[in-house]
């Protein structure tokens, strides 16, 4: 009965959701070190930033990357090290780990100080596996350490609070997730130098958090996922 209902309400979801493009403008930048820092005090080469994943890393519900989770990270980034962030993005609608892995990732810069992985959505929604997961993060994981001495993976957002998100599918999903994310912290504990950064730092969401697809993060939405990201990076 509540498979029945789940379907259901995915083949509303799907009819009902409006599909927001991705993020347009340069897919690369440059953010400044804050103006009260003291250049002498620090270092001042630019701390190299990659994203790397799904719809939101590809900037989908604002419109350019400045404004999503990429620029905001590297702001967040120079406000805590004081020092300028040189800022890189590959993402795409729909990419699952699979996609990433094999599509995604042999695009993205060769050398970084920090890389942060956003995925697991499109996982949950195409009704991967825990070990298909597992084969795919790791190896993803793997790649990144070879290329940045921090490593971020952000954990799967919370569906069961997404405004978008009937309540039944919502909780289906959310548990779908909560398994992914239990592997996706395994694998981060295995890797020194990665780290997994869970979605409670997410909650409770507010109603500005959403962009008006009310299932992606608005502008406001990604300054807080990213500022609660840096805080896991460059301690």
């Amino acid at each position: 009965m509540l498979l029945s209902v789940v379907a259901a309400q995915g083949i509303w979801l799907r009819a009902r959701t409006e599909i927001l493009p991705p993020a347009g403008g340069p897919t690369t930048g440059a953010t400044p070190a804050p103006p009260d820092v003291s250049t002498g005090a620090v270092d001042a080469r630019p701390l190299r930033l990659g994203v790397l994943g799904e719809s939101t890393a590809a900037g989908c519900g604002t419109d350019t990357h400045d404004e999503g989770f990429t620029g905001a990270l590297a702001r967040a980034l120079a406000e805590r090290t004081g020092r300028p962030v040189d800022w890189s993005v590959v993402g795409q609608h729909a990419a699952t780990a699979r996609r990433i892995r094999y599509r995604l990732l042999p695009q993205l810069e060769q050398e970084l100080d920090v890389a942060v992985l956003l995925a697991g959505v499109n996982d949950v929604l195409s009704r991967r596996g825990p070990q298909e997961w597992r084969d795919d993060l790791t190896a993803i994981v793997t790649d990144l350490r070879a290329r940045a001495g921090h490593v971020a993976v952000t954990g799967i957002p919370p569906f069961d609070v997404f405004p978008a998100m009937p309540r039944a599918l919502g909780r289906y999903l959310a548990q779908r997730a909560a398994d992914l994310d239990e592997v996706a912290r395994q694998v981060c504990a295995a890797q020194p130098g990665a780290v997994w950064v869970g979605p409670d730092s997410l909650l409770p969401p507010v109603p500005e958090f959403f962009a008006r697809d009310r299932f992606h993060p608005s502008s406001f939405g990604y300054r807080r996922w990213a500022g609660a990201v840096a805080e896991h990076l460059l301690p």
